[in-house]
């Protein structure tokens, strides 16, 4: 069995850490409506994340210059309910297989570029946006 089948809660953290897909997603904005709760995504992303390649610019470091950037684990990701399903660790969550694009699958880390199911290229980074509430780019979550 490969390890990305596996129960979440057994994989050690270089398992977890290689179960990303490379999206970019979770690095993005979200504006919520404080009356309804609602939450908008938007096209804007945490300063950290390199807009052309999609990749964090200092991963390792990223909560010194981010704070409330978000560890994702097994036990908190019950409670997030922002992340896109195609996320691999929602899917595996929910039981899924990954999606044919995941590096891990097709061997290919451009493959979820070239499919269209990153951020890479898509979005601005905060230092440019202004006001999130210009940048919302979906119906609430």
């Amino acid at each position: 069995m490969n390890f990305w089948e596996q129960p979440l809660e057994t994989l050690d953290r270089a398992q977890w850490e290689a179960l990303c897909d490379g999206c970019g997603k979770c690095c993005l904005h979200k504006v919520e409506d404080f009356d309804t709760g609602r939450i908008y995504p938007t096209n804007v992303a945490c300063r950290l994340l390199d807009t052309q390649s999609g990749q964090c610019s200092n991963y390792r470091h990223r909560r010194a210059y981010v704070p409330d950037c978000l560890r994702l684990t097994p036990a908190k990701l019950a409670g997030i309910n922002w992340l896109p399903e195609t996320c691999a660790y929602v899917r595996r969550a929910e039981g899924k297989p990954l999606p044919d694009w995941h590096y891990l699958i097709c061997g290919d880390r451009e493959a979820i570029h070239e499919g269209g199911h990153s951020v890479r290229g898509r979005v601005i980074s905060e230092t440019l946006a202004g006001d999130l509430e210009n940048h919302i780019v979906e119906q609430p979550l």
